[in-house]
């Protein structure tokens, strides 16, 4: 499967290599480190990402 990565707006404070990327697909959503493309990923579900992002933006998740 050909995956398409997009950076998130949100990260690097000018700095391209302190990144978020992230991939989308009908049912899945890929989590991963611009600084090393080719490590591990996150899989999230589609529904699931979502609510993590609710609550992220809720500050829930908040240290």
């Amino acid at each position: 499967m050909n995956i398409n990565w997009r950076k998130s707006s949100y990260t690097g404070g000018g700095n391209d290599d302190a990144c978020v990327e992230l991939a989308e697909s009908a049912d899945a959503v890929w989590v991963r480190d611009s600084k090393n493309p080719d490590g591990d990923r996150l899989e999230f579900r589609q529904e699931l990402f979502a609510e993590l992002l609710t609550r992220v933006k809720r500050g829930e998740l908040d240290l």
